[in-house]
Formats: structure tokens, sequence, C-alpha cells
């Protein structure tokens, strides 16, 4: 018995398949181009496969997630080009025909770690997962669920407290301006010195800045919803910025409550978000095989 991954994300599609002990035994990396072109790629793909009794889908976003909406299951609005209002789920349930589970693509991965915690015998049954790209990301676990009725976590949507040496810079929100994201995001980086985040040295003072808004959504994590562990992933996190994340939240934080050792309550991902999202939507599409076949049964 084969279960399946299709994880869409900025300008590719990764999809795969593993066996029920969550084993990864194959995966292809498909550009995203056109909806029709990158949805011929996926079924053609999985039509190798006719063991796979039913698949994680995970996407970027802003998808819709009310399981009762008309539109679960769709990509709404949306700056990737032909993307918008498309019916992602509904399209690839059409043409597999196996029970699919839908999540964004922070989630996935976030419940990656969750289930890798578990297959490696040191259970993190609470997790927040953040991720700081192109824009930011979160998926909350608590008690091997996901949190959010009416979608997922929005905490790139904050409103931090700014530092003190950075409170002219307007920041880059269509919406909010100033929030999170909006400060600290690859777009907020690029604005704020005119140049790419990979070409700024770790030196750099505005590191420490991007780390004072980053500890403070680590912090509203910590009030909100009380994890075992924070784990923040993306692209402008490395091992220096992290440690100026740690020294900040201690700092902000003051010891209000007691989180443990700081290196190893906000870490980095154990794996690339990719191979989390695998591990996370293959989980996810056994939890949807068998939750089906025992309400059918």
């Amino acid at each position: 018995m084969l279960f399946g991954s299709i994880e869409a994300r900025d300008d590719e599609v990764t999809c795969a398949v593993g066996d029920g002990q969550i084993n990864i035994k194959d995966k292809i990396e498909i550009p995203l181009t056109t909806p029709e072109q990158t949805l011929k790629s996926i079924v053609e793909y999985f039509k190798n496969f006719n063991e796979v009794k039913a698949i994680g889908v995970s996407s970027f976003g802003p998808i819709e997630l009310r399981t009762y909406s008309p539109k679960y299951g769709y990509i709404i609005d949306t700056s990737r080009k032909g993307w918008s209002n498309f019916n992602l789920l509904g399209t690839l349930q059409n043409y597999l025909h196996v029970p699919m589970s839908f999540t964004t693509d922070v989630n996935s991965a976030a419940y990656g770690e969750y289930i890798d915690s578990i297959l490696q015998d040191n259970p993190v049954l609470s997790l927040a997962y953040i991720t700081f790209g192109k824009g930011v990301g979160a998926g909350i676990i608590d008690n091997g669920e996901f949190i959010g009725y009416n979608g997922s976590p929005e905490i790139g949507h904050i409103i931090p407290k700014r530092h003190p040496d950075d409170l002219v810079f307007k920041g880059v929100c269509p919406y909010q301006g100033d929030c999170l994201e909006g400060l600290v995001s690859e777009p907020a980086i690029q604005a704020r010195m005119g140049k790419s985040y990979k070409e700024i040295s770790m030196f750099d003072p505005v590191w420490d800045i991007v780390a004072y808004y980053i500890a403070q959504a680590t912090i509203q994590a910590t009030l909100i919803t009380r994890p075992k562990k924070i784990i923040l992933g993306g692209k402008i996190i490395n091992e220096v910025e992290i440690k100026k994340v740690r020294a900040q939240f201690e700092k902000l934080f003051n010891g209000y409550i007691d989180v443990g050792n700081l290196e190893n309550y906000i870490q980095m991902p154990s794996h690339s978000n990719r191979k989390l999202a695998i591990i996370g939507n293959l989980s996810l599409a056994k939890k949807k095989f068998y939750t089906e076949e025992t309400f059918n049964d």
C-alpha cells in the first residue's frame, strides 16, 4: 500500500509516494507553470503508482480550508498568474479518484515535524512552525491536530512593537504596512536595504532588527498556544540568525514563563522544508484513508 504527497509552492510542485511507515519511495519536482500544464504533469506522475490509496495535498496560499465552504480546496487570490480562484483539490480528485487531505504548505511541514518526532521516539505533541521567506507563514500543532477552524494561523500579520532603531521604515504589507511580514519578509528586507537578503552580511545590524521582530512572534506563539517547541524555518533563517532570535527572546520575555533551554525550545527544522512537507502529507493521506475507510464501514 502506498500514499501520495503533492506540495505546491513558489515555482514548483513536489510529488512523492511513500509506504505506510512513511518511508519516501519516489519523488519528482514539477515546474509550476499554468494550472493546466502543471496538473497534467501531476496526474501523469501518479498514473505510474496504481497502489496509491490516498494523497495529501498542500499548497501556497491563500487557500480555502473551511470544509463547509463551497470553495473548499480552492486557491483564492494569488499573484501567481492563472492560479487565482482555481479549484486545486477538486481538479485533482476529478482525475486521480482517491481520498485527499488538503492544507497549507506550512501546515504540511509542521505536521511533518510532529510525525518525524514520533518516528524518532522523541514525540513533540505540540509545536509552532513559523517560516520566513517571501511571506511569513505558520502551522501550529496541538496534541496532533491543527490549530485553526476557519483557516491556518496568520502570525505574519501580528503588529510587533517597533525596534527603537527602526521607526522610519513603513513596511511593505499592502494591508497593514508594518506587520511582521511587512517588516521581515524577503520583500521587506529588499525594500529596506536595496538588495537581496542573500547579499547582506550577517554582521549587518539589520539582522538584529529582524531578530527583534521574530522574537516577538515566538513570544506571542508561546503565550497563546504554549507549545513544547517552536520551529523557525525559511530562507532568511540560519544558525546565526536563530541565535540572535533566542537572545532577543530571552531579553524581551524576561523569564515570565519557564520554557526550558532555549536551544531546545527555539530550533531550526529537523529536515528540509520539502522533506518535512512530504512526511506531513504522506501522514495526512494515511490518516484520511483510514478515516474514510472506517466511516464507510
